[in-house]
């Protein structure tokens, strides 16, 4: 029951972003969502999901490198390319990432 209840209280938020056009997403994102969404059944979220707003992924691996660097020196390990490329693409367009992975807390230091 207590997840049931997070999951409402963190949908319910993101219905509030959604609602007022303040998500955007990129295909690495969809990538990494759907298929969980896909085996939870969970049709109206994916279209929700697809309708949204796309920004084009511009891969800078130079940038990537230096944060994966500063992450390092910070002892922030483990932080997967996907999600740097994630960190990397909102910096460069200028939006935040909202996330509920505990491995975004490496974007502070970006």
């Amino acid at each position: 029951m207590d997840r049931l209840f997070q999951e409402w209280k963190y949908s319910d938020k993101l219905n509030l972003l959604i609602d007022s056009h303040r998500i955007v997403v990129n295909d690495l994102i969809l990538t990494e969502l759907i298929p969980f969404l896909i085996v939870r059944r969970s049709t109206k979220v994916i279209k929700s999901l697809k309708d949204l707003p796309r920004i084009p992924l511009q891969i800078n691996w130079e940038s990537i490198i230096e944060l994966q660097t500063e992450c390092l020196k910070e002892g922030i390990n483990g932080i997967g390319i996907p999600d740097l490329i994630i960190a990397q693409n909102a910096k460069q367009k200028d939006v935040a990432v909202y996330s509920l992975d505990k491995h975004f807390v490496f974007y502070k230091i970006f």
